[in-house]
């Protein structure tokens, strides 16, 4: 009886063994099958291109230029004031009037004026009365003297009334001038071309002499303030043209010319405080007006340029990719200046070349591209 039960156990364990051996057979089967598969899908797997898009490297005119920031200024600014004491009377102009040399601004009372001219006149007759009486007493004193008629002494007299009264004279005839001038201040004119800025009084306000009545401001020519980096200053002349836009004309160029460099470079900024006088015969253009400026620094050129949005950039290092066939080419290129959308290429880079500008991001040297039209 143990004889049978040893021999029934042995069968079991050779038969375990056998079904254990036949999974690993399939199961290594299985794993072989599925790397062949996999090779074969590799196999099959078309090349994968990289869609890009292209622009064509081209020679333009360029030049040069500086690019800054300013503000429109008046030329001249002017405080017009009361000379005299007294009413305002009239007021010809408002607030944006446009005014000539000459042209009446403000009218103050000048009745008491008008009396104090004729006192003066009054005073000059007088005057002038009392010289001549006086001059024909010392003319028949000085015969009278000659004769030795009237002592020395009464001849003095005489000759001493006589430079009185011319003294007096004079002092009248100044009086009279002064009472003039202040009633030609009554009214007041505008010493320059321009327009009224600010209007301070109204018809009846009392004044006093020097008090402010109109600011004027002169608008054409005017002042176009502006700052330059210090490393530009030397790219800056006398007499160098700018141009520069408005934001209330931003599809018209003005231009002015360079008329005032300042002698210092501010310390705080690194800055170089420059002035440009500007034409505005047709009064387009107003004081305040925040101006963006071009200032040309060479001759026209020629040169290669790409747009700016194809170069990359790894530090100091700018490079593009090209086109050629249908691969990508990596090229270390030498920039120079900026034109609006386009940077110039001094090396790496030839005209008629194809820059890609679209999809370099994801190219490297030798990838097959292809090229969207």
């Amino acid at each position: 009886m143990r004889v049978r039960k040893f021999a029934v156990c042995g069968k079991r364990k050779n038969s375990q063994a056998g079904v254990f051996g036949l999974l690993v057979f399939l199961m290594i089967g299985v794993c072989f099958c599925t790397l062949v598969a996999c090779k074969e899908e590799k196999k099959a797997e078309p090349e994968r291109l990289i869609n890009v898009r292209v622009w064509t490297a081209e020679v333009k005119t360029v030049q040069p230029y500086l690019e800054t920031t300013g503000t429109l200024q008046a030329d001249e600014q002017v405080m017009i004031s009361s000379e005299v004491d007294g009413l305002i009377k009239k007021i010809h102009v408002d607030e944006g009037t446009l005014v000539q040399p000459g042209k009446l601004l403000t009218e103050i009372n000048e009745t008491d004026y008008q009396l104090d001219v004729k006192r003066s006149e009054a005073a000059l007759a007088q005057a002038q009365a009392s010289l001549k009486n006086v001059r024909a007493e010392y003319q028949r004193k000085e015969s009278l003297y000659k004769e030795e008629l009237i002592t020395r002494q009464q001849f003095d007299d005489i000759s001493t009334r006589v430079a009185l009264a011319e003294a007096e004279l004079e002092r009248v005839k100044a009086t009279l001038s002064i009472s003039k001038e202040r009633l030609i201040r009554t009214k007041i004119y505008s010493p320059l071309a321009g327009a009224v800025k600010e209007k301070r009084v109204s018809v009846g306000d009392f004044v006093r002499n020097g008090a402010p009545i109109l600011q004027l401001i002169k608008i054409d020519p005017l002042k176009l303030s502006f700052t330059i980096s210090e490393k530009d200053v030397a790219s800056l002349k006398m007499g160098q043209d700018v141009t520069f836009t408005v934001d209330a004309f931003p599809e018209k160029a003005f231009t002015g010319k360079v008329n005032l460099l300042f002698p210092n470079v501010e310390e705080r900024t690194r800055t170089l405080q420059a002035q440009a006088m500007v034409p505005n015969g047709n009064r387009q253009l107003m004081p305040g007006y925040f101006a963006r400026i071009q200032i040309f620094t060479q001759a026209p050129r020629e040169a290669v340029v790409v747009p700016i949005t194809a170069i990359l950039y790894d530090g100091p290092v700018a490079r593009i990719f090209v086109v050629n066939g249908n691969q990508a080419q990596q090229r270390n290129i030498k920039t120079g200046g900026k034109f609006g959308e386009y940077m110039e290429v001094a090396e790496g880079l030839k005209e008629k070349e194809q820059v890609v500008i679209v999809g370099q991001n994801n190219l490297s040297e030798g990838v097959k591209v292809n090229v969207a039209r």
